[in-house]
């Protein structure tokens, strides 16, 4: 490896950990890891370097101490640490370790051998085909009453047919939405900000969603959002919409999300065509493909 290919050049198996974590930082941003990544990977390993003495060298940290470090973060530690977060941390360190050694910095990487924690969290709660359709029905209904109110159907549908967040829908600008694409209908999911551009995507539309966006659009005033209402706002007409359908479940956001990827993955969809409608990595695609697979069993 060239020199000036190598994030380490200046850093050695006598350095203390900060300026290392550093140079990861960098390292890590220059490989177009995401921001949220690079802050918590690189904060888990700045823990270790507060729980080392300073000036404990690279070189000489050992595999009994990250398993102590470990002990502490997880039973004396002040400070609450959930299994999804300490299992990430464990990650960090190895990660961490693992390009130390990779550059040459360490002879042996210490992390190498501590135990990797797996933690799944709990399946989430998705519609079933015919609470769909109920919920269709009573969005329907509000659509064809006196006054008619077309907004719980525009949201439903396009949520169940989209799969995206909830972020994601309070920021759709009604430019966003292209009914004239040769393909049909196309929604396009922007990012105002620069470091969340990778997340961007353009989406299938239902055919059948162009009526009911023009009936919405008469009948509320829309400029700059697609949705102008806050977030509760939009969970409140979600809750009210499930109890009309006649629930048991809590209609939200992420139900309708989790419910239309499961209905993508159900059809057979490509899945990796399924986690980019999704927009997600593909780190955080494997737990959800494991809660998929769960999911069209259970």
């Amino acid at each position: 490896m060239s020199p000036e290919n190598n994030p380490l050049t200046h850093i050695t198996a006598q350095a203390p950990i900060l300026p290392a974590v550093n140079a990861w930082r960098i390292y890590l941003n220059d490989q177009g890891k995401s921001p949220h990544t690079v802050k918590a990977f690189t904060a888990d390993v700045l823990l270790l370097a507060g729980f080392l003495a300073p000036d404990r060298p690279l070189g000489e940290i050992s595999t009994n101490e990250l398993n102590l470090f470990l002990q502490w973060m997880q039973n004396t530690r002040d400070v609450p640490c959930s299994p999804k977060t300490f299992a990430r941390r464990i990650t960090s360190l190895k990660a961490f370790f693992r390009w130390l050694h990779q550059y040459g910095v360490i002879l042996v990487d210490p992390a190498e051998r501590v135990v990797q924690h797996s933690v799944v969290s709990p399946l989430p709660q998705v519609l079933t085909a015919d609470e769909v359709e109920a919920v269709l029905a009573a969005a329907e209904k509000s659509r064809r009453a006196q006054p008619s109110d077309a907004r719980p159907l525009a949201l439903v549908t396009l949520l169940l047919n989209t799969g995206i967040k909830k972020s994601e829908c309070l920021a759709i600008s009604p430019n966003h939405i292209d009914f004239e694409a040769p393909e049909g209908p196309i929604l396009f999911v922007r990012y105002a900000s620069p470091q969340h551009r990778y997340k961007e995507r353009k989406i299938t539309l239902p055919e059948n969603w162009a009526e009911i966006y023009n009936e919405y659009k008469g009948q509320y005033p829309i400029s700059d959002r697609l949705f102008p209402w806050s977030p509760r706002r939009l969970e409140y007409l979600l809750e009210d919409l499930g109890e009309a359908a006649g629930l048991s479940k809590h209609l939200s956001f992420d139900m309708c999300r989790w419910t239309c990827a499961l209905s993508d993955w159900q059809s057979d969809v490509d899945p990796n065509k399924v986690r980019q409608k999704l927009g997600i990595s593909k780190i955080q695609w494997r737990e959800v493909k494991m809660k998929l697979e769960r999911l069209s069993v259970s």
